[in-house]
Formats: structure tokens, sequence, C-alpha cells
């Protein structure tokens, strides 16, 4: 089954995924997307490595997730995915704050197929960003714009989906 936790900053969506790859009863490998640009998430990356079980492996893949979902995914194993709104900002952006359009394209058609392919247990965890005001600038705009599309997507391939608020799940399919 492929399952979609999604949530505001701080939210425990996070954590919520976490039990939820725990009780499974698989081997997790952890997929993350983060890099640590600053202090302050180098910080939350600490925090999430502190928090998870030992034995849980971690894959760091912040840009090629499709292809670390075909070649680690099976159904002898829980992959947990956190998170796809830093993957998507590191797709859709270089590191100048431009836009990758054929780039971005492509990976997110690859990453919509290799979930549609999957057939083993994968968790995916990713902010949502659209309940709020729009915002000022374009490229905050673009971004929202594409996660929301990005998270319907999801939605329709996935089994279940999960909005977590104040670290209360909520189904939502």
């Amino acid at each position: 089954m492929i399952e979609l936790v999604l949530g505001g900053a701080r939210s425990g969506k996070s954590r919520y995924a976490e039990q939820q790859a725990i009780h499974c009863g698989l081997p997790v490998l952890y997929l993350a997307t983060a890099e640590a640009g600053d202090a302050e998430m180098r910080a939350r990356i600490a925090h999430h490595q502190q928090r998870r079980p030992s034995e849980w492996q971690t894959l760091e893949e912040p840009v090629e997730l499709a292809a670390a979902i075909q070649t680690h995914a099976n159904p002898e194993r829980c992959l947990l995915i956190d998170c796809l709104t830093l993957w998507l900002s590191n797709v859709l952006f270089d590191r100048h704050g431009s836009i990758q359009e054929q780039q971005f394209a492509t990976r997110r058609a690859a990453l919509l197929a290799a979930l549609r392919d999957c057939r083993g247990r994968v968790i995916m965890v990713s902010n949502e960003v659209g309940m709020g005001v729009v915002a000022a600038d374009t490229m905050t705009r673009r971004f929202v714009d594409e996660a929301g599309f990005l998270h319907q997507d999801l939605a329709r391939i996935c089994g279940r989906v999960v909005l977590v608020t104040a670290g209360l799940p909520q189904r939502l399919k």
C-alpha cells in the first residue's frame, strides 16, 4: 500500500508516518530528501535522525526519488519518504532560484510512474502548503501550485491519505 501523509509545519506528520512504518512490521528504509543548507535545517535533520529507530536504514536522495523507489521498493520493505515538498523544491528550482521546467516535468512524471508501478509499502510525508493566503511573489505561488497539483496526483495513486493537524491524524482516503 502507498500512503500520503500531509500536514503543516510541526503538525506531527513525520512522527505519525514513523509510527505507521514501525507498526507495519517490515524493515524500514528512510528516504531523506532534505539537504542541510543552513544551521536551522541541520538542526531539523538531526532531530529527525535522533527520533528514528537505530535499525532503520537511511538513504539521502534529494533529487532522484523515482530511481530510489524503483531500486528499493519491494513487498518485504517499507519505504518512508520524508519529505516530498523538500524534494519538490530541489527539483523545481536550481541553486539560484530559477525554475527548471524540463527537469522538473521529467522528474515529476518519473515519480508518479514509479509509484504507480510500485508493489511495496511506501509512506510519503509532505507539507500541505495551500491552506494559507495567496503568496505575494511569483516563485512562492508557483511552488504552492505545484505542491497542490502533486498532492492531487499522489492522492489518486495512494491507497490511504492522512492529514495531520496538531498531532491528530484525520483519514481523508
